[in-house]
């Protein structure tokens, strides 16, 4: 059946050893356990135990069957339907009895004996107090009301951000909002950190997010596209997850790209595994200058006349207005394909070369979202969308470009489906006699720029051509994520973390963000309740039914029976709920999109058969599977225009222009990051690739017996090219410290050719483990990359994360190897 373990990945990390034989053999009684090493015994609390047997259930990695024994969830298995099982399933059910799992309520000590706001300096220490549920609840509702009543609305944060568990019922974060607003309203955010420079600038490029959004569709691409470029992006390692359940096609469209022997081409700093398994040809760019490149080929493109001249006239604007640029007559550089050459670090013969068989081939420019998560972040895509309009090839079948190949199987046709509403409905904020005016600050933030807020409460800052005021945060309330690990400058964060007075989380596992919490409630997994979602975030071609596997662990409960309970000591309970309970709330959201379905044709059995087959599978039209994305446009702009000003792709923007910001002009441009590793005179001249692992999500499964599988005495790995590592004296499996001005961190050390030199990979998501808690500077045990990382946004108008831009040095650690404490029980 193929192994979907010990791949060696791009990262040159050593996968977990596990086949689709053993993980599909893993279903009897303590077989998975054995293989994960889950512990024998956890306290429980009596309830009644979920009967023997198997279920139905779905993750961010997969639909699966859970298997019960004894009250205990003891195996696993891939649903049949699924093509391509991630062997990171088997931390599904390793997660539910993790050493690290949460099993009550928790108050920080200081905060319950003082009150809010006491010794914020004790926050991350671990010392935590048990309490009962209803002592928790009270508290919590108790602050909601203080912080309302005291300083009103924008003095709570609620616009939590993170990899919720899938479910549509459970998703955890829409029925915060929806509780907050019953309480009088709350400070939001928008964006998010994955794709947070390209959402923001392309509404003014191509008039849409262009990202989250259906791709030309993989039959087409097989069969018009001669020439694949994948442009930092990773169609393996990130296509076995999604925001919602993955349905895994993309792995047969890759299979089906290497029997064909389609020509690929990567371009990116790291040799990934996809670009080995489709023996495709690599070109290593130095990492943050994408843009020069894409300008080289571009300048080439003019001065040969492979440009198609009649596209840009008829269906872009602009072209005009940055040829001047291009051709250095405004600023007297001329983007030669030396000059780029000098910036990235590919011969110029190469980049002509690029121009030439670009326009001769009907090619896809098919990027990753890695490259807008820098310094200057927005100019990438904006650029390669403008290099595709000078190719022609946008609306023709197999051309153009695409931002989601690399995930979730954007490209997989999409089905006539019944589709799920995204949460519970979020209700108009409550009249608590709080007036909010601009005086009292902006109704939402930039999701990257929390720290920002804390930090400077009611001063005003630029973002997307307004001027807008941070609120002044008391309080603030999570659900669904770990900021502790996904934002940036950790030293700096848990500095700014000191403003809150009070700090709430949910969660099922002691994270560094619960381990920052005043108040933590435990939370069940998506093992240990009822729910239903879609399969598929492109494709939607299933339905699933997450059937509950085993009773909750410990005193956990659904997130949202916890909001019920708040709710209730709020006085809104009935307003919150609307009477229903998890099943009530599965069944409406299943009768809404069933309505709709039906409405245009498609067969739906009540939400009872539906519940008891335990999943539908639906239909993909024909026209589905000939979709070509900007096809319309290209037959008629005038009919079908564009959501842009002037209804076409925009190379140059008058309303970015008109903002006036000198970080992000009106037209795509190469600027320099704050720092770049190869810039002359760097300081530190290594970058720090953060890519995304392999075997986790993010942070999620990183406190799970999938660590064993990557870990290198104990540390994230620290992948190196040899040169660079025996330069500095390491050898591989040394433990090294990575430092750089705003911070250090423990790894281990990894040798593979696969990274250019100049270049380290330590993945994103490896728990924050400090030696001194609350102590600026302090060493990370573990190898939280975010300790390095600089929290800025990547222009005025963009806000966004620059997580990516890293500079660092690397040197053998010496003394003695600290124990680590963040997978384990806090104090």
């Amino acid at each position: 059946m193929g192994v979907i373990g010990m791949q060696p990945h791009g990262s040159g990390q050593a996968q977990l050893a596990l086949t689709r034989r053993r993980l599909l053999g893993a279903t009897t009684a303590g077989g998975l356990a054995g293989l994960l090493g889950l512990q024998a015994a956890m306290p429980t609390v009596a309830r009644a135990a979920m009967p023997d047997g198997e279920v139905i259930n779905a993750s961010h990695w997969g639909v699966y069957y859970g298997r019960t024994q004894g009250g205990r969830f003891v195996g696993l298995r891939p649903w049949e339907k699924d093509p391509h099982p991630t062997p990171m399933l088997a931390g599904v059910q390793d997660v539910v009895y993790s050493p690290s799992r949460i099993m009550y309520p928790m108050v920080r000590r200081a905060w319950l004996e003082k009150g809010p706001g006491a010794a914020p300096e004790t926050r991350g220490k671990g010392d935590f107090v048990r309490v009962s549920w209803d002592q928790a609840l009270d508290l919590v509702a108790k602050e909601i009301r203080r912080v309302q009543t005291d300083f009103g609305p924008w003095a709570i944060f609620a616009g939590t951000y993170g990899w919720r568990s899938v479910g549509r019922v459970h998703n955890c974060q829409p029925w915060l909002r929806r509780m907050m607003n019953l309480a009088g309203g709350f400070v939001a955010a928008t964006g998010d950190y994955s794709t947070g420079a390209t959402q923001a600038i392309m509404p003014y490029v191509t008039g849409t997010l262009e990202v989250y959004e259906q791709q030309t569709a993989y039959p087409v691409v097989m069969a018009n596209t001669e020439l694949m470029v994948f442009w930092g992006g990773e169609p393996f390692n990130n296509n076995q997850i999604g925001s919602n359940v993955p349905d895994h096609a993309a792995y047969g469209w890759v299979d089906e790209m290497k029997r064909a022997g389609k020509k690929v081409i990567f371009i990116d700093p790291l040799r990934t595994e996809a670009c080995k398994q489709l023996n495709a040809e690599w070109i290593a760019v130095r990492p943050q200058t994408d843009v020069a490149m894409m300008l080289g080929i571009a300048y080439t493109m003019v001065t040969e006349k492979l440009h198609d001249e009649k596209f840009l006239h008829n269906y872009t604007v602009g072209f005009d207005q940055f040829l001047p640029y291009l051709m250095g007559q405004t600023d007297s550089t001329p983007k030669t394909a030396e000059w780029a050459s000098d910036i990235c670090g590919v011969p110029a013969d190469t980049i002509r070369d690029l121009a030439r068989r670009f326009a001769k081939n009907r090619t896809m420019l098919a990027s990753g979202w890695s490259m807008q998560r820098q310094h200057r972040g927005e100019q990438v895509h904006w650029m390669l969308v403008t290099l595709a309009a000078m190719l022609g090839q946008i609306g023709l079948p197999g051309g153009g470009f695409g931002l989601s190949y690399h995930y979730c199987s954007g490209g997989a046709p999409t089905a006539n489906a019944a589709i799920l509403a995204g949460g519970a409905p979020i209700l108009t904020p409550a009249a608590n006699g709080k007036n909010w005016t601009p005086e009292q600050g902006s109704k939402t933030i930039p999701c990257a720029r929390i720290v920002d807020m804390l930090e400077h409460p009611g001063e005003t800052y630029e973002f997307n051509g307004t001027r807008v005021k941070y609120p002044d945060v008391k309080l603030s309330y999570w659900v669904g994520g770990n900021p502790f690990t996904h934002h940036q400058d950790r030293n700096r964060q848990v500095q700014a973390w000191r403003k809150l007075e009070t700090f709430i989380v949910h969660d099922f596992q002691w994270t560094p963000t619960a381990r920052m919490a005043d108040i933590i409630l435990p939370a069940t997994t998506t093992a240990e309740r009822n729910d239903i979602d879609n399969v598929g975030n492109y494709s939607y071609g299933s339905m699933v039914a997450m059937k509950q596997v085993i009773a909750p662990v410990g005193e956990s409960r659904n997130d949202y029976d916890i909001f019920r309970g708040v709710a209730a000591r709020l006085g809104f309970e009935a307003a919150f709920s609307e009477g229903r309970d998890e099943m009530g709330w599965a069944r409406n959201f299943y009768d809404a999109a069933a309505t709709a379905a039906r409405a245009k044709g498609v067969t739906m059995p009540d939400f009872d058969g539906f519940w008891k087959a335990g999943s539908i599978v639906f239909a993909v039209p024909e026209a589905a599977k000939k979709f070509v994305r900007y096809a319309t446009f290209r037959d008629d702009p005038l009919l079908n225009p564009l959501g842009t000003p002037s209804g076409k792709i925009e190379i140059f923007s008058q309303t970015i222009a008109k903002m006036g910001y000198d970080d992000c002009i009106g037209h795509p441009e190469w600027k320099e990051p704050f720092e770049r590793a190869s810039a002359p005179g760097a300081k530190y001249k290594l970058h720090v690739n953060s890519k995304h692992p392999a075997m986790r999500l993010h942070s999620q499964f990183c406190g799970t017996a999938l660590r064993s599988g990557y870990a290198v005495k104990g540390r994230e790995p620290c992948l190196m090219n040899p040169a660079d590592a025996a330069a500095r004296g390491i050898a591989e499996g040394d433990v090294v410290r990575v430092f750089n001005d705003r911070g250090q961190m423990l790894a281990g050390a990894k040798f593979s050719a696969d990274v250019m030199p100049g270049m380290v990979v330590v993945n994103e998501g490896g728990w924050y483990d400090p030696l001194e808690p609350g102590k600026p500077g302090t060493l990370c045990r573990y190898g939280d990359v975010n300790v390095l990382t600089r929290d800025i946004g990547t222009s005025r108008l963009t806000q966004a994360t620059s997580a990516a831009t890293i500079a660092a040095e690397v040197e053998k650690f010496t003394g003695a190897l600290p124990a680590l404490t963040v997978f384990s029980q806090p104090a």
